[in-house]
């Protein structure tokens, strides 16, 4: 039986990731510190499912604390799925140490602890945030990325960065994924989707910032995990992947994609520009679809449709 250490596991994303491996017969160590950046029992809710399986078990810890790392991975693990970090670009642009600290500092913990304990397979969660304002389009993992707009990109590539060294030095087998804006159930309450279909059921009002131009690749929870999964089945080598949707919209026509899903009109409040935000994001996924047999499959509208039930299912 295979081990999989996963990190943020009662997060979004990770708790998501944590349940398919399961399924798919391995064993779980989850690592997550529950911080307050957003409430730590929504983050226990995420994490019940798995807290069930007895082929589970959770270490609460701080991916900077390397003595506990480093015991979480001393009974034996073959891969390392890095999901945790202090996510969000505008919050970074505020406490910037701070991001620095979590996500530089936590991810060079991980590295050394896998090196230390011999771990042959390291998947980190990279992000799609560091090709800041590319002005070429789709996205491509060749494609300059030294101008990252916010402190929250500028951790992420350095993260990857630092995943190359641990390879180039160690050999470990390391793939790196850039995600693209992704939702689904259990989604971050402060991210746009959830926010938007929280405030416009309850008939508040929105905030919009900008004039509704802005573009994103929003990328369902389930291709992401199916990415994230196959990644770990093939990680040799060192590799950057985009995992994305590959179909980008507008911030407008997100919002009427809510309003449909609800049955709802929203309140719009409009609002500056915030500094950080990228004008657009559109992945291109051919080196993905090529060497992880990477296939998205769910369309915005029957994504936001799953997450509306979820959401008003969550409430009962």
């Amino acid at each position: 039986m295979q081990t999989a250490l996963v990190t943020g596991a009662a997060g979004f994303i990770g708790s998501h990731v944590s349940e398919k491996l399961l399924a798919d017969g391995w064993r779980v160590i989850g690592l997550d510190s529950f911080d307050e950046f957003y409430d730590p029992a929504v983050k226990r809710r995420n994490v019940a499912t798995c807290l069930d399986h007895d082929r589970f078990s959770l270490v609460e810890a701080d991916i900077r604390n390397a003595e506990a790392v480093g015991r979480a991975m001393s009974d034996g693990v073959d891969a390392v799925v890095h999901l945790a970090a202090r996510a969000g670009v505008r919050p970074s642009i505020e406490q910037p140490m701070v991001y620095q600290d979590v996500n530089i500092t936590g991810t060079c913990v991980m590295l050394e602890a896998a090196r230390q304990h011999q771990v042959r397979r390291f998947v980190f969660a990279s992000s799609s945030s560091v090709y800041g304002n590319n002005r070429k389009v789709p996205f491509a993992e060749s494609d300059n990325v030294d101008y990252p707009i916010s402190p929250y990109a500028a951790t992420k590539k350095a993260g990857e960065l630092l995943c190359h060294t641990y390879h180039h030095l160690y050999d470990l087998n390391i793939t790196c994924l850039r995600f693209f804006t992704v939702y689904g159930a259990r989604q971050r309450p402060d991210l746009a989707i959830h926010k938007f279909t929280r405030l416009i059921e309850a008939g508040e009002s929105i905030p919009v910032f900008g004039d509704g131009s802005m573009k994103r690749d929003h990328t369902y929870i389930d291709d992401i995990v199916a990415g994230v999964v196959a990644s770990v089945e093939r990680c040799k080598g060192y590799h950057i992947y985009n995992l994305g949707e590959s179909t980008p919209i507008s911030l407008s026509g997100l919002i009427e994609g809510i309003e449909n899903a609800l049955g709802k009109k929203a309140i719009i409040e409009r609002l500056p520009l915030q500094p950080g935000d990228v004008h657009q994001t559109y992945a291109d996924t051919t080196l993905a679809e090529a060497e992880l047999g990477y296939r998205p499959s769910t369309d915005l509208a029957t994504g936001l449709g799953h997450f509306v039930s979820w959401f008003r299912g969550s409430k009962d």
